[in-house]
């Protein structure tokens, strides 16, 4: 290795240094037999060149180049301050190059990430303030209009106060589901886990829900009957809530007389995959993988209507992922969407 380095570093001053020597030669070799002084001693000159040659020229490499190259390696921040040792590398410029060249590359995508959560940041900020400002104007028009003198017809009064009372109860699903996002996020929320059966659990989402399915004409129900128990390990509480919002959001978008489908599966020795599946609308391709995004929605106008905070899916993602599981989507448009996820499986 210390040969190799050695090879590197002397390269450029020993070619120069035999360029200048092979041309200094000749030339004062055709002066002295222009002159008719030329003889044998003129060996010696190449000799007595050469390694003075050699001794300038690096030296002046070290001094000069070097101090230009480890600024450049400075001033980018490439390598630690203990990696360049003073060593006579600057005959290496290829590692230079190659380190400029990368540092570019990691640079430019540096900037497109932070494009791309400067507009995300935007999207969000966007969002979070529309999602706060319509209920909040419903509830300020509603109550403006009861102080304006309304207050008086007691129909009235009791229908505009029902009507706040709604804005009021979406402000505080939005805030509350912000606020466990963001103990998601950075790990605040603790898990409290346990053992129970994941069967059991989604029948009781089933039982929730199947007067708002009923609405729809929606059938919810399992792929097969489990006759057996199948018991995993995790929070309950947050997987009922993982549940709730798939269920909720497959009868929010499924269609007339439609299904939604629960399967619970082995995946592997101790994973157990469950599966929520519907034959409702489906989703574009675009816009699956923005469907975990926080207030993103595939049907803005629509799924606006149906309520909801629209941190649902993100919340799903993120207290799956805290118990270190992982969350799938498959969807076709016009055809319906499955989404799943794993826990762990207890015998």
């Amino acid at each position: 290795m210390q040969k190799k380095n050695i090879k590197k570093t002397y390269k450029f001053a020993f070619r120069t240094s035999l360029y200048v020597t092979i041309f200094a030669t000749l030339l004062v070799s055709v002066f002295l037999y222009y002159y008719h002084t030329f003889n044998w001693q003129i060996v010696f000159f190449p000799i007595i060149c050469f390694p003075l040659c050699f001794a300038i020229i690096q030296y002046r490499v070290e001094h000069f180049i070097y101090r230009r190259v480890k600024k450049i390696y400075d001033d980018l921040t490439l390598l630690e301050s203990t990696s360049l040792r003073r060593q006579p590398i600057t005959t290496d410029m290829g590692t230079l190059t190659k380190e400029i060249d990368k540092y570019a590359r990691d640079k430019k995508i540096e900037i497109e990430t932070l494009k791309v959560r400067e507009e995300y940041r935007k999207e969000f900020i966007g969002n979070v303030s529309h999602e706060l400002k319509t209920p909040l104007f419903t509830v300020q028009g509603y109550i403006d209009t009861l102080l304006d003198g309304a207050i008086e017809d007691e129909k009235i009064r009791k229908k505009y106060l029902q009507r706040a009372s709604k804005g009021v109860e979406r402000l505080t699903y939005i805030i509350k589901d912000l606020d466990m996002i963001t103990k998601l996020e950075v790990g605040d929320l603790s898990l409290n886990k346990e053992t129970f059966d994941i069967v059991k659990l989604v029948q009781n989402v089933f039982e929730l829900f199947e007067m708002k399915a009923a609405k729809k004409r929606i059938t919810l129900t399992f792929d097969m009957e489990y006759a057996q128990p199948i018991m995993v390990y995790a929070d309950i509480e947050r997987i009922q809530q993982v549940l709730t919002n798939l269920v909720v959001n497959s009868i929010k978008y499924g269609r007339e007389k439609g299904t939604t489908e629960v399967s619970i599966e082995n995946l592997i020795k101790n994973k157990a995959i469950i599966r929520v599946t519907d034959n409702g609308e489906g989703i574009k391709k675009e816009n699956v993988p923005r469907l975990f995004e926080r207030f993103y929605r595939v049907d803005k106008s629509g799924s606006r209507k149906e309520g909801g905070s629209g941190l649902g899916l993100s919340i799903v993602k993120h207290i799956i992922e805290a118990h270190d599981e992982k969350m799938y989507v498959e969807s076709e448009l016009g055809v319906g969407s499955e989404f799943s996820f794993t826990l762990e499986k207890v015998e």
